[in-house]
């Protein structure tokens, strides 16, 4: 009888527990932001919209006029989230871009981007409003020439988001 009562004990709690640890509930939430991800390093608006509690879809766009050294770029992005906690979502992502930079008075250069990155967004408890990011992976681009890079964004430079 004690260990039914154990098993019982540890049933609840876990089933108690189970249900506060989901992660913050952005389903159907637009966040509006800004990201530094470009590879023509150009500051980025950007849009994340959750359709799921598994998939996000996400766009960036970053314009400069300047007539020496501006540039455009414009790109889509798809989050698949692996795992959730209280206040954070750990996710996969894809990025695909286009992006023009400007490399004198007459010169301009048009590239392309692909990135395949893991990463994480999280809130701080109490301002659940805002998303913070973080991103690691590979960058496929081509501006000038042809490249294979690795990816590190903190925060400031992955993404903030403002979900409305």
């Amino acid at each position: 009888m004690k260990d039914l009562k154990n098993k019982l004990l540890l049933f609840i709690s876990l089933f108690l527990l189970a249900t506060s640890a989901n992660a913050i509930e952005r389903t159907g939430r637009l966040g509006l932001g800004m990201t530094n991800q470009l590879k023509n390093s150009l500051p980025a608006l950007s849009f994340k919209i959750q359709k799921s509690k598994s998939t996000a879809f996400g766009a960036l766009l970053g314009l400069d006029t300047d007539s020496k050294a501006g540039g455009w770029g414009a790109g889509v992005k798809l989050y698949r989230n692996i795992f959730d906690e209280p206040q954070l979502n750990f996710y996969g992502a894809l990025m695909a871009g286009i992006m023009s930079q400007k490399q004198g008075v007459a010169v301009s250069k048009t590239g392309f981007q692909i990135d395949a990155t893991l990463g994480s967004e999280f809130s701080f408890s109490g301002l659940s409003s805002i998303g913070f990011s973080f991103e690691f992976g590979l960058s496929f681009n081509k501006i000038d020439d042809f490249r294979v890079q690795t990816v590190g964004d903190s925060f400031i430079v992955a993404a903030a988001h403002f979900y409305l």
